[in-house]
Parts: C-alpha cells; structure tokens; sequence
C-alpha cells in the first residue's frame, strides 16, 4: 500500500476544498535534439495559479470531478465512493490521489513508461451513478418497470476490466453483451447470477450467431440466466428454431429494428434506413409469422434499437425512443408478450468538456438522458395501456472511458526557434541574405503582412539556388535561421492584432514544438488517427507553473500519421497544446485521459510497439492506494512471435552469425559472447523507449 500526506485539491467538487494559489516561480530549462539548455528561462508564475491551469487544460469540465489539479501542481484523481465488499455498500469519500505518487509506484515496481492506469474506483463509479440515475428517474416518474444495464464486452475486452463490472455491477444486476462466441464465452464465465436467487443479469446478444454460437445461449437459459438472441436478420431464426428443437429449450429473442432516426456525431451511420444491422419493417413481420407458425411468438420479448455510438444531442435520443415505443407496441399488437426494450449504447462522454451537441461532447446530463428515456416511455405506452418494460441499455463508452488513461513520459523536443543571428552580416555574404537581414530589422505592426510575403520569396531563393549548387549549405541554413526569426517576429505581431490575414493565422501553428513522447499511437489510441477522436491531453505535473511552449505530440513510431495534433481548449479544437520547458535530467509527463473505451481493443503492432505496461489501483478512503494487478507489456520476444517469428529460432540463427564471425576473425569468443547476452536481453526487453537513468 503507498501513501503521502494528503495534498488538498484545487477546486475539487468531491473534496469541496478552498483554492490555494501557487506562487511558484521557478525557472524552466529546454532540450533540444538531446542537448540540455541549462540557461533559466525566465516565466511569469508568480501571476500564475493551479486554477489557471484548470482552465486552461478544461479539467474542471471533462473531468466532471474525478479529476483535479492539487496546489503542488499535481494532477489528483478523486475518490468519489468508497466501497465495502462485504456488505455491498458505497459510501462518499473525500479523498485523492496524486498521479505523480502513482508514477512513482509504478517506477518502484519496474513498470516504465508508457503505461496505461486504470483506477477501479472510477469504474465502479460509473456503474452506480448509471443505475442510480436511472432508479431516479423510474422513482420520479413513478415508472413501474424496472432497470438493467448491461456492458458491451467489445468496448473493453480485457479481463480485469470485466471481472470488475461483473464484481461490482451484481449488487445492480448489471449484466453483459456479446457480440462473438468468444465474448458469449467470457459473458457466461464472468456473471454471478449464481451466487444469489435474487440475481437477475442479462445477457444479451448480438452480431451474426451460428449453431454452437446458439446451444451456449440456450444453456445458459436452462440454467436459469436471461440470455436474449437479438435477430440481426431473418437468416437467423430458423437456426434458433431448429437448435432450441433440438435441446428441448426454449429461447429468448428480441429482434433489432432499423431506426429511421438520424443522429448527430461520427456514428451516425449506425441509425437510418441505411444502417448494415437490424430488420426492416418487412423483415420484423416476417419474423412475426415464422414464430406464430412455429407457435414460439411467447419467446418474443425484447425489442432492441441501437441509434449510434456517442450520441452528443439529446433531442436524437428521446426521438429515438418514440420510434422505438411504437414498433414495441405493434409487437405486442402482434401478440407478442414482449417485456423489455432495449436502447442499445449512445450515452456520451464529453471529451471536450463543451457541454455542446459536438462530436466529441454531449449537450445533456446523465440524469437528463435517464429522465428523457423513461418519459418518453411512459408518453407513448401509457395511453395505450401498455405495461411499462424493463428498460435496458448497452452503454459502454460512458461506463469505461473515465477509468483509464494513457501515461508517457516526453523524450525530445524539436523546435523552430531560430538560433542566434550575427549583429550584422559580412559584405561577402549572398545578396539574397542580406535582402532577407534587411526584411527582419524592417518589420513592424504596419507592414509585417509585406514582410512575410518578402521573406518566404527570399528564402525559396535561396533554396531554389541551394538545389542548383549556386548556395552552399552554411548559406542555406543561415537563411532558414533569419527566416524563422522573422517569422517568430511577425507571430508576436500577431497576438497584439484584431484582425490576422487569413494567409498567417497558421503562422504560429508552423512554429509550434514537436514533442517526442514514449508511445504508439496506433497501438494506444487508434481512435485518434483513424477517426479524428479528441481526448484530453495535458502534463500531470508542474501545473503550478506557467505553461510556456505550443506543441503537437509525436510518437515514437516511424509514421508521420504518429501525432496528436488536435486538442481541446475552451475555446474549441486547436491544433496545438500549451506545455513546460522540459527541465535538466528531470521527467516531463503528459496524460491522456478517458482511454478507457476501445483503445486497448482497436490498438496494433505499427513498427512492432506491443501492449504497454498496465496498472490497476484502488483508491482508499485514507488516502492511499494499492497495486492491485500490474502487467508488464509486451516484449520484443512477444511481438515477435506475434507475427509468426520464433525467438529461439532468431537467437540460433544469429548465434550462427556470430559464431562465423568469429571463425573469420571479425570477432573475439569474449565479444561474441558480449553480443549475444545484449541479443538475449533485447529480446527479452520493452518494445518502447527505456531510458537509462535520469538522476
């Protein structure tokens, strides 16, 4: 268990605790292409607080107060509940934890960066505020059917993640969904409906389900848990027909109806006349009628309509229900019993902190998205003196994305500062130079527009001259370097103008900084290069100090797809994100946050970087926190054999390698065998960064 004297947090709505400003002033170093900066910068801390820093980075509203920046300038994650095993029971708790004292665990333990943390308690959290929200609603609206949430396995397949919502979500009779027989397999293995009479879990699925895919469902029914077939297709059923004949067991089925509502957000392709799943409303009726001919319409009873995935409008969702409701009631018109009514996923997470009905935000609350869903019922069934069903809904992204983030340390900066100029040029030097010295001294608030087009002309001179042998290489980067400080000269123009020509507003883009951190993009967070997904990304420490650099992120993978490039501010997406001067020998960390849903799933082997380090930890009600799993990530050997490489087989065949080495005389016995240990070892070692030592 590790623990330090609790650090109060910074405008922390779970610890309710007055904001202390920081008045640190501490200087700043840089590193540039692996060369330390030992010169202090000079920055503005005094006139800068932790709250600034809140604001600047939006944690106060992403982090819907899990998160919180502590007055040492730590980023803290919240306690929010505190639970208690035995009895089943959670109590408030007001208490955090800083992440830097979790890095530093984590070091203790040999698990370097990049790591992903999960935090259990989060997890958990998410379950509960889901189920209370929604027995809130019921209670309110005195809604007479009950609630059952379940989670969708391919969300976040890993194994501790759903033995954690199986654990915790049985006190709620929260239950699964799976969409393979693998997932069916974990479902069935996971569940706890046995351990009490009173458990009633669902177990729904979904995707394309052949025959053995169908007897594993049908036994889980004969052994008493609710395991629904959700027809994608009228293909389907008469293999469910043919295999509950066979076992002498009878099904549940719920069929998924194409929903003519079009939703906001990336996923809307999920709803509409054009979506790949669900039945057509001629397909529904033909289902109707092989069941009535096979007398089994009694095992209809739940009607499932997904929308989409991170629905950020409200307004799609309740219309979503109403359709939903009136293909429930023409069912039941049909003589189906019916009984539960599925909303698949949809509920948002708000990645931006917006508040808004953008992609990446969500315009409504957790309680307003449970109150719409159970008015909406009761409007379109109670004057149709329809029994109110059990509601159910598939939400995955909203339960799992808060619990984890992504932990890189950075390894190099690259920036486009220019280097010191010469007071003035020698009369030797090309023309073209001193045209481009002259354009620098001449640049002001009046004719910078003037200025840039000079420069940028001066200096694809010099380049075109470059190329044709006529400049040498001394000349061409003397003229880079008087270009950029013209640009950087112009840049500070810029802040102090209203109105920025369209052709310069991504001036100070260009000059931004490349920070090199110690990941994968493709392998842990995919979502950012193949759908745009904004997360939130911001250093964990130091944030009691004034940020003083703009900067993309690079990965460490040979791609130049490998950045991260689109922020949010509270101002909107922008393309770069505030971040320190690194400092001499000492470890700059960065976060990304809400990575708990499908960015372990979706993650692959670009260059051949593996699974990261993984830490799970519970927080405790006095402060502290425990270890309670750790995964070392993959190694080189692991990712070898990943793609059909076999280790030993390498290591013979370079043994070889060095062994005629040695007969050629290239090599000494001694070397050989200092270069095989170092093979050994690599093959055995992180596929990421490992830095050596930093005092």
């Amino acid at each position: 268990m590790s623990k330090r004297p609790l650090t109060t947090a910074a405008q922390n709505p779970l610890i309710n605790a007055e904001k202390q400003e920081s008045a640190s002033s501490n200087g700043s170093n840089t590193m540039v292409n692996n060369t330390p900066d030992t010169s202090t910068v000079a920055t503005n801390n005094e006139d800068w607080s932790v709250q600034d820093s809140a604001d600047l980075y939006s944690i106060d509203q992403w982090g819907v107060g899990y998160f919180s920046i502590a007055d040492n300038g730590e980023v803290h994650v919240n306690n929010p509940t505190s639970a208690n095993r035995s009895t089943d029971t959670t109590t408030l708790n007001n208490t955090s934890v800083s992440l830097v004292d979790i890095v530093q665990g984590m070091k203790e333990r040999g698990l370097e960066m990049p790591a992903i943390l999960r935090i259990e308690n989060l997890l958990d959290q998410r379950i509960k505020e889901l189920n209370e929200a929604f027995l809130r609603a019921i209670t309110a609206a005195e809604y007479q059917g009950n609630y059952r949430g379940v989670f969708p396995i391919k969300v976040n397949q890993q194994c501790h993640v759903i033995e954690e919502i199986a654990d915790f979500g049985r006190r709620f009779n929260h239950g699964l969904e799976a969409g393979s027989k693998a997932e069916l397999i974990i479902a069935l293995s996971q569940l706890r409906n046995h351990e009490s009479p009173n458990q009633d879990s669902l177990i729904v699925c979904n995707g394309y389900k052949d025959s053995e895919f169908i007897d594993l469902g049908l036994y889980a029914n004969q052994m008493g848990i609710s395991c629904f077939f959700v027809l994608e297709t009228p293909a389907e059923l008469p293999i469910i027909l043919e295999r509950s004949r066979a076992l002498n067991i009878k099904p549940l089925i719920g069929v998924r109806i194409k929903s003519s509502v079009v939703v906001d957000g990336h996923w809307n392709e999920d709803s509409g006349d054009r979506s790949i799943f669900g039945l057509s409303t001629n397909s529904l009726l033909e289902v109707v009628e092989q069941l009535k001919t096979a007398n089994m319409l009694d095992c209809l009873q739940l009607l499932h309509c997904h929308l989409g995935s991170q629905i950020p409008n409200i307004r799609n969702i309740r219309n979503g229900v109403l359709e939903a409701c009136r293909f429930y009631s023409e069912l039941i018109n049909e003589g189906a019993p019916m009984g539960y009514l599925d909303l698949g996923g949809g509920l948002a997470v708000d990645y931006e902190g917006a508040s808004s009905n953008s992609t990446h935000s969500m315009n409504y609350k957790l309680d307003e998205y449970c109150a719409n869903i159970v008015e909406t019922i009761i409007e379109s069934l109670d004057p149709l003196d329809i029994a109110h069903p059990t509601i159910v809904t598939e939400s995955g992204r909203a339960t799992v994305a808060y619990s984890s983030l992504l932990l890189f340390n950075i390894l190099d900066v690259r920036n486009h500062e220019p280097q010191a100029l010469p007071a003035t040029l020698a009369d030797d030097a090309h023309e073209l130079l001193h045209n481009l010295f002259a354009v620098l001294g001449n640049t002001t608030n009046k004719n910078f527009q003037e200025c840039y087009n000079d420069a940028i002309y001066y200096r694809d001179e010099i380049r075109e001259l470059f190329r044709r042998g006529q400049v040498n290489l001394h000349e061409r980067a003397l003229g880079d370097n008087i270009t950029l400080a013209i640009l950087e000269k112009i840049s500070h123009i810029l802040k102090t103008i209203e109105r920025i020509p369209p052709e310069l507003e991504k001036l100070p883009e260009l000059l931004s900084d490349i920070y090199y951190g110690n990941f994968s993009l493709f392998q842990s967070l995919p979502d950012i290069w193949a759908i745009d997904q904004v997360f939130p990304v911001m250093p964990i420490h130091r944030l009691n100090e004034q940020p003083d650099r703009e900067a993309i992120i690079a990965d460490i993978t040979c791609d130049c797809d490998g950045k991260i490039d689109r922020f949010i501010s509270p101002d909107g997406i922008r393309n770069t994100l505030p971040l320190h001067k690194l400092n001499k020998n000492e470890e700059y960390y960065v976060g990304v946050f809400l990575v708990g849903a499908y960015q372990e799933t979706l993650g692959d082997l670009h260059n051949l970087f593996g699974d990261t380090n993984v830490v799970s930890v519970r927080l405790n009600g006095d402060g502290s926190f425990d270890f309670v799993r750790e995964f070392h990530g993959d190694s080189i050997s692991d990712v070898l054999s990943y793609v059909e490489y076999e280790p030993k087989q390498m290591l013979e065949q370079f043994r070889r390698k060095a062994e005629q080495a040695v007969k050629e005389q290239k090599i000494t016995v001694a070397q050989r065998q200092e270069i095989l240990k170092a093979f050994k070892e690599s093959l055995q070692g992180y596929t990421y960064f490992e830095r050596e030592q930093v005092n």
